[in-house]
């Protein structure tokens, strides 16, 4: 079970484009911003470039993580990471995956890193200003073997602080989320794939080493990953859908301020106040509002006489529902 933030531990977080957005600005990182894909469509990624990687979110069931040998995919490239820099960090925590998959791509991807070798746009050379604090992080870190990177990722009081204030902030528990005749619940594992000195990486916390894809361009670069994430699609079964994929990217502001772009602009200031307001819901707890607005109605119940008749009801509901429930699981 995870640990509660308030003991020091990570806590669950949405796979939602405007939290990881939020996110990494909070880390201090500069004009970047995370779009979810509805589709495995590599065009979707154009438009949006200068793309520097992605993240996605899918069931795990366990693959690979077991054996240092070979992936299902592709093949283990520890020189990438002993010779060659790329930033890669064991996952040690729970509850921390997409934050750890999301700083993958950032990191990997930052103005230390040579813009034609990187999966930084070679047009226009468009590399990421992390900040101070995660450079400060990026250089401690620097020839740290993965374990060593993951144990130092998970004592980050910065990152871990930044990550926790985007948990839902609710003492409820919905059971009716939970599937009562599956033998355990499901769990899901975001991972990142970006580009790092002409190749396409493979970057998962579990896996003991990157998976290297092979050479690619940054052109090559949508069609490359599509062409990845359907083939580890098609080890699912046909009727599995809950998957996620959500691309890095140049905040797309700069884009239309560049092109005079003036509705696609207002757009995307209004798909940012759009997220800030649900970021400010997802902080705020909401039970003593319930509580004032639940007194309210029992008062008002009680003034007209119907207290008693809506008590009535509400245990004939509750009875209703709980007959149900225990039908679905006998059938």
């Amino acid at each position: 079970m995870a640990e509660d933030a308030a003991s020091g531990g990570w806590s669950t977080i949405e796979s939602d484009e405007g939290v990881f957005t939020s996110l990494i600005e909070q880390l201090g990182v500069k004009d970047v911003q995370v779009e979810e894909l509805f589709s495995l469509n590599a065009d979707w990624i154009r438009a949006l470039s200068p793309a520097y990687g992605v993240i996605f979110l899918f069931k795990w069931i366990g693959q690979g993580s077991e054996s240092k040998g070979t992936p299902q995919d592709g093949s283990y490239d520890r020189a990438a990471v002993e010779d060659e820099g790329l930033f890669f960090a064991a996952q040690t925590i729970q509850n921390a995956c997409g934050t750890q998959a999301i700083l993958s791509v950032v990191l990997n991807n930052d103005k230390s890193v040579d813009a034609s070798s990187s999966g930084a746009d070679a047009a226009t050379g468009a590399r990421i200003d992390i900040g101070p604090a995660l450079q400060e992080f990026k250089d401690f870190t620097t020839g740290f073997d993965a374990g060593l990177r993951g144990e130092s990722l998970s004592n980050s009081e910065m990152i871990r602080t930044v990550h926790n204030s985007f948990a839902k902030s609710s003492p409820f528990v919905d059971e009716t989320l939970r599937d009562p005749s599956a033998g355990s619940e499901d769990v899901f594992h975001f991972i990142a794939y970006t580009r790092y000195h002409g190749k396409l990486y493979e970057l998962d916390g579990l896996q003991p080493y990157p998976i290297s894809h092979g050479d690619c361009t940054d052109d090559e670069f949508p069609d490359k990953i599509m062409s990845v994430l359907q083939r580890r699609i098609a080890r699912y079964p046909e009727d599995e859908i809950r998957f996620n994929l959500m691309v890095v990217c140049q905040d797309q502001r700069i884009k239309w301020r560049d092109l005079d772009e003036p509705d696609m602009l207002a757009e995307e200031e209004r798909k940012r106040a759009k997220w800030d307001f649900e970021n400010a819901l997802r902080r705020h707890n909401f039970v003593r509002f319930t509580d004032e607005v639940l007194k309210g109605v029992v008062k008002m119940k009680v003034k007209d006489g119907s207290y008693d008749a809506w008590i009535e009801g509400a245990k004939k509901a509750t009875e209703k529902r709980i007959r149900e429930r225990r039908n679905q699981a006998g059938g």
